[in-house]
């Protein structure tokens, strides 16, 4: 079955094989999204000045992170529940992006245990965690994940309390039944449903909104691992992650499904970039549709960047061969920008590639 790379066209495609609740539950965001359609938006307001006779006869669109040379800048960011989209789930992706050469970033609410999608990666798998107000959770969680190979954490931090999903509610998303939150075995049965969704019942029972930066010199404590934290939108806490030993940040307003009315995060990238002054890789979400949105993310400071929903349409449409599918295109997509904007590699990438800045 041939593919699209139009990514319209690949929802699209996705969207037919989805049950109503679940394609609207990956597609929304919180209130009336404008977050959401802002982080897209960002990226198509902003134009290239490309250079002419350069050789880019060998492009090169790889990047290093942490000591790993990756094959595109491009990794896959934790979503929840991918088994909702295909019936291999999270291990279809950890095989795809493995094979094309990039990390995937497990969600803590996965529904494969960390260890089953560790035996199915074939590259660098990294874990999304929060801390809970049992940390007993979170720190069995990380032995586990250290066990299983994880060469890097990933702190959530957008969620003090859950997003107002309004969506959810009006298409009626739950999990269906044998469906469950496989890193946490019996969590479910702790806590019962809430307005017909378990994730809900979850999140009001364990995500603390009392967390300070003190729980990231908590996890720190319990890993030799580097801890990314993801969600930094400020120049602020940029300054306050490093200072508290993370070892990257990434720019990110959780998709759009949390606080509506948070910027874009490509408008928020270069602040963050500046604050950290190259002290440690920021990374960046939300938006990415195309690979000239990585060149427009590189050039305001950002390593490399994370997709979520693309990557979910490609599971959605055609399990495995989906994610490998939009991966490969992203760094297609990616080579080919460099060589039309006349820059060899994405080292030579700045903001002199920019018409204009957010």
């Amino acid at each position: 079955m041939e593919l699209p790379t139009n990514p319209d066209e690949l929802e699209a495609r996705a969207r037919e094989r989805l049950p109503e609740p679940v394609y609207h539950y990956y597609a929304g965001g919180a209130e009336d999204e404008r977050t959401l359609a802002a982080n897209v938006e960002a990226f198509r307001s902003v134009f290239l000045r490309p250079r002419v006779l350069v050789d880019v006869a060998g492009v090169d669109p790889s990047v290093e992170l942490f000591g790993r040379r990756l094959a595109l800048p491009v990794l896959l960011a934790p979503t929840a529940f991918q088994k909702l989209a295909d019936p291999e789930g999270e291990a279809a992706t950890a095989r795809a992006a493995g094979r094309v050469g990039t990390v995937m970033v497990a969600s803590s609410l996965s529904t494969l245990p960390i260890e089953a999608i560790a035996r199915a990666a074939t590259g660098p798998l990294w874990l999304q965690l929060y801390v809970f107000r049992n940390r007993a959770l979170a720190e069995a969680l990380v032995a586990r994940a250290e066990a299983a190979g994880v060469e890097a954490l990933c702190l959530t931090v957008t969620v003090p309390v859950q997003g107002n999903r309004e969506r959810d509610r009006v298409h009626g998303f739950g999990l269906p039944e044998g469906l469950t939150m496989a890193n946490f075995e019996g969590a479910q049965a702790r806590f019962p449903d809430a307005a017909g969704s378990s994730l809900e019942a979850f999140i009001a029972s364990q995500f603390d909104p009392s967390l300070t930066w003190d729980a990231l010199a908590w996890l720190r404590s319990l890993t030799a691992l580097p801890v990314v934290v993801k969600g930094v939108q400020t120049g602020e806490d940029a300054r306050l992650a490093v200072e508290h030993g993370a070892a990257g940040v990434i720019v990110s307003n959780h998709g759009g499904r949390q606080l509506d009315g948070a910027r874009a995060t490509l408008h928020a990238l270069p602040e963050v970039a500046e604050a950290v002054d190259g002290r440690v890789p920021v990374l960046v979400d939300g938006g990415v549709r195309r690979g000239v949105d990585v060149l427009v993310a590189r050039a305001l400071g950002a390593r490399a960047v994370l997709i979520g929903r693309p990557y979910l349409w490609g599971l959605a449409a055609a399990g495995e061969a989906g994610v490998e599918h939009v991966l490969t295109t992203f760094r297609d997509e990616v080579a080919r920008a460099l060589a039309l904007v006349g820059r060899r590699n994405l080292e030579e990438v700045d903001r002199s590639l920019l018409a204009g800045a957010p």
